[in-house]
């Protein structure tokens, strides 16, 4: 069985909600940049719909853009609420506490939003407990806002569950402070931490211990179980191989090469048992570790702005040259030619819809040895009357059967 390509990441099309909230608040209509990313209503309101993290970066990008305002995210932040987490933000809504509220949200975050680059965390001790999120670095005017959002995020989720306002007792942010860095003083009592170890923010035990008016016993307990069975589906992995790779996304970062030893410390294996099991599944760490960062690397060529460089160090990668290198041997094309013929394939399909034929509007051209383009309407409807003739067999012969 072909093992899956590495992404990214993606997220739920619900966080896409507060995007369009605070673009209204500021006065911008958010339909024809949702339009733009093919973002629509029926796309919003379908069950379990995603959202590329690359294309969400953009997204965010463009709205900044069309706003003026650097700060979007922190609006986002505060316009957030649980359920637009899905099952896991609902669940955490019906959550006795704030502290257990918080627990629940970042315990089942894979059910709402996945990044290879990590999970967000709740440690808890004595005197409250910290929420982390995970690195996302280097940081730029696409990804700013995710931090922005996520930390206002969840002091704005935590306070409608406990319906009094909230501020963290400390907030640390791993990025340089922006040119709006007085705009994050609202979130916590004490100045705010720029160019940090990480991104998080502390809450007090007095906060943790806030109740939730609107808690009911069983229904949590319902909705617990939901979760855990969801997250087992979602989380669950058929071979050693895909454990070891989705190990190796948040190992990668910081321009080194993950080791055998460390995999295997993470997965409690001695190195000798780990390497045997790999070869009984026909195929080495070495493998794998090209393969992961084969993939990451034509993502983050085809899907972002990032230098080649920065590229090099979220792979591990001791210099741009030795990446550039490796690349070139897995592809047969320099990073440069892969993002130039990347582009190339994004710009034929934002070519205008052909006229006369419907099926350039999904995406899709007929093109037949000896067919003009334009005589594609014909075809379409040709091949359109046929399936309807063969549906109509087919249910006919299920009336007679029964």
């Amino acid at each position: 069985m072909a093992r899956p390509r590495v992404r990214l990441g993606e997220l739920s099309v619900g966080f896409v909600q507060p995007l369009t909230e605070a673009l209204r608040e500021l006065g911008h209509a958010p339909e024809p940049l949702l339009r733009r990313y093919g973002l629509e209503a029926p796309r919003l309101s379908e069950a379990n719909a995603r959202l590329s993290i690359p294309r969400y970066m953009h997204l965010g990008h463009a709205a900044i853009e069309q706003c003026g305002e650097a700060a979007l995210g922190l609006h986002m932040g505060r316009l957030s609420r649980l359920a637009q987490a899905g099952l896991a933000g609902v669940t955490a809504a019906q959550a006795p506490t704030v502290g257990e509220a918080a627990r629940t949200l970042l315990r089942f975050e894979p059910l709402y939003a996945a990044n290879y680059r990590g999970q967000s965390s709740f440690h808890e001790d004595a005197e409250g407990a910290w929420l982390r999120f995970y690195s996302i670095s280097p940081y730029n005017a696409y990804n700013r806002f995710v931090v922005d959002s996520v930390l206002a995020g969840w002091l704005a989720q935590l306070a409608d569950l406990a319906g009094v306002a909230l501020q963290a007792e400390r907030l640390e942010i791993e990025f340089a402070a922006p040119a709006y860095a007085a705009q994050y003083q609202a979130l916590c009592s004490t100045p705010v931490q720029f160019a940090a170890d990480g991104n998080q923010l502390r809450l007090s035990r007095a906060t943790l211990q806030l109740a939730n008016p609107r808690h009911c016993p069983s229904t949590w307990q319902h909705l617990l179980q939901l979760c855990e069975a969801d997250m087992l589906q979602r989380t669950r992995v058929r071979s050693l191989g895909e454990r070891i790779t989705h190990l190796l996304g948040p190992l990668l970062n910081g321009g080194r090469e993950p080791e055998l030893v460390e995999v295997a410390l993470h997965l409690q294996l001695p190195t000798w048992t780990l390497r045997r099991k790999l070869a009984e599944e026909g195929t080495r760490f070495r493998d794998l570790l090209n393969e992961t960062r084969r993939d990451l690397a034509e993502t983050y060529i085809r899907d972002t702005e990032l230098a080649f460089g920065e590229i090099a160090y979220l792979l591990g990668f001791a210099s741009a040259e030795a990446f550039q290198r490796a690349f070139k041997r897995w592809t047969g094309l320099t990073p440069g030619e892969f993002r130039r013929s990347q582009r190339r394939v994004k710009a034929r399909w934002r070519r205008r819809p052909v006229p006369g034929c419907p099926a350039r509007r999904l995406g899709i051209r007929v093109v037949l040895p000896g067919i003009h383009p334009w005589s594609c309407s014909l075809f379409t409807h040709f091949i359109f009357v046929v399936i309807a003739v063969m549906l109509s067999q087919w249910h006919d012969a299920m009336m007679t059967s029964l």
